[in-house]
């Protein structure tokens, strides 16, 4: 609605609630109503004090919710008049839509046993208020009723909940646990998840991962966390059902499968009364597996590893590209030169990766044949499964992580243009519709994938060596590590320069060749000194 009066939508309710937009549509009292009900910390704030799981159910008077109903109806009924008045047209913006659910999937599916014990942990568990046990119960019940999101927005705010407890408790601020005052700064998640409390003090319910009792099952817990509603790459569940963007009648089971069963194990781990023999329970016990084993999907260095292993199997399909027939080739002169240019960028491609390969784990295998992927893909499939600490990266770990998601992205979109534009030539070649100069510049091309395949497959050891070792990075001083910045971004140059040359528009082959001889200096220069962070970390 803002949209149809103004360009910038705020990023606050309490915001948009106060713009002269929406008062231009609603009417200024009408507003007034509205920011009182639900945006403003000097009001009822409904909006936030229920959503951050401040309120019990005998908090909230019935006639909150008949006033907010009828509210929402009176503003319908005011937005219809006034698109009739001014012909205006109201655009929706899309729901978001959960694709890849399969990368979701952490916990097996829950069953009406599992969802009983569930019922009965609730009764008995500390991470429970009791005061909320009514909304565990309708958030159960929700769930067996196949009403999944809203099982999923009655539990995430109790999830707050349960962990503003642990977090007042370990950060000794009692005072902390139900605080909704206007004057009064809440405890949310996003403060609970955070390294540092506001005062700058670090936070202590992340130091608990250090007790060896709790370590797995908090580090599995907070990485779940970030990934489910923090990373932007993930799903964002709370955030996106907070600001409507989701089609509440088409929510899928398997999130909300997700949101439940990691409740459970909450349950489970903070007993307040003897549960024993439910936590021994078989599927109690499968949960609780999942938790404890579960490692980050979504934070960026994941992120990277799933792209770096993405675009090695498009690398992985040069190997299956047609090609013209060797006699074919040999009718056509004048590429002599180029083939001997091939040998000798592939030789130093050979050289390099064996020098880099060094620096790999010992456990991982080798792969020091530069033109056979096959060794390559299983290496980084070795180094992509090393464990990498996600929690709470520093800035410049995620800085140099970002430069190396990018130059990632650009040898994924080279080898995808290399795909089509082989299919294309060939299937033209074959019809013998191509011009003389066009016939001479796919068999350039054909000729540049002989090393272009390895120096693609030679970045990705890189990207994926330097991943590994990411954290060295602040081992770094100043100037070291704005002379390592300067050398990710000209491999990052090298790859975006590939992009344009390679495309079906361009078709620049023969300049690839120089631009990857002056790439493979650079890095052998930046191997030679040491300046890698392969290097620091042995």
């Amino acid at each position: 609605v803002y949209l149809l009066k103004g360009n910038d939508c705020p990023f606050l309710l309490r915001d948009l609630l106060a713009s002269e937009q929406l008062a231009a549509v609603f009417g200024k009292a009408v507003m007034n109503v509205l920011r009182i009900f639900i945006g403003s910390p000097y009001g009822l704030n409904l909006r936030n004090v229920l959503w951050h799981g401040f309120a019990s159910p005998q908090e909230i008077p019935a006639k909150y919710c008949a006033m907010l109903l009828f509210l929402t109806v009176g503003l319908g009924q005011l937005l219809q008049t006034y698109l009739l008045q001014t012909k205006c047209v109201l655009v929706h913006r899309p729901y978001v839509i959960f694709i890849n659910l399969e990368e979701l999937v952490v916990f097996p599916d829950l069953n009406n046993e599992t969802l009983s014990i569930a019922e009965e942990l609730v009764k008995l568990s500390s991470f429970v208020l009791k005061t909320m046990l009514p909304f565990w119960i309708a958030a159960l019940t929700a769930f067996k009723q196949s009403r999944y999101a809203d099982s999923v927005i009655l539990l995430l705010p109790q999830l707050e909940v349960g962990l503003r407890l642990l977090f007042t408790k370990m950060n000794k601020c009692p005072n902390r646990l139900l605080t909704a005052e206007s004057s009064a700064l809440y405890t949310t998640l996003d403060e609970m998840l955070a390294k540092h409390l506001n005062n700058e003090e670090v936070n202590q319910l992340p130091v608990v991962l250090e007790e060896p009792a709790m370590a797995s099952i908090l580090k599995g817990f907070v990485e779940f966390l970030w990934d489910f509603l923090n990373h932007q790459e993930g799903p964002r569940i709370r955030d996106r059902l907070s600001h409507g963007e989701i089609n509440l009648e088409a929510f899928p089971r398997e999130v909300a499968n997700q949101i439940v069963a990691f409740a459970i194990t909450l349950l489970c781990k903070f007993p307040d009364e003897d549960m024993f023999s439910l936590k021994e329970h078989m599927v109690i016990k499968s949960l609780m597996n999942c938790a404890s084993c579960y490692q980050s999907r979504f934070h960026p260095i994941s992120r990277l590893k799933k792209q770096v292993l993405e675009c090695m199997k498009s690398i992985h399909l040069w190997s299956e590209l047609p090609t013209v027939p060797e006699e074919q080739v040999q009718t056509i002169k004048g590429l002599e030169g180029n083939t001997e240019t091939t040998s000798t960028l592939i030789l130093m491609i050979s050289e390099i990766t064996s020098q880099l390969l060094q620096y790999r784990p010992q456990n991982c295998c080798n792969s020091d044949d530069p033109i056979n992927s096959v060794p390559t893909e299983r290496l980084l499939i070795e180094l992509c499964s090393t464990r990498i600490c996600t929690l709470y990266s520093p800035r410049p770990v995620l800085e140099i992580v970002v430069i190396l998601s990018k130059i990632n992205a650009q040898c994924h979109q080279v080898s995808e243009q290399v795909i089509a534009s082989a299919g294309v030539r060939y299937t033209q070649w074959m019809s013998k519709t191509l011009r003389s100069r066009q016939r001479h510049n796919y068999l350039r091309m054909l000729n540049s994938i002989k090393f272009l395949s390895p120096v693609l497959q030679l970045i990705l050891i890189l990207i994926t060596l330097e991943l590994v070792s990411v954290h060295s990075v602040c081992k770094k001083n100043p100037f070291d590590y704005q002379q390592y910045l300067k050398f990710l971004k000209s491999i990052l140059q090298y790859t975006e320069n590939l992009v344009t040359y390679t495309s079906l528009q361009k078709n620049k082959w023969d300049e690839t060749m120089e631009l990857t001889n002056k790439a493979l200096i650079e890095i052998r220069k930046i191997n030679d000194r040491k300046l890698m962070l392969m290097h620091l970390a042995t």
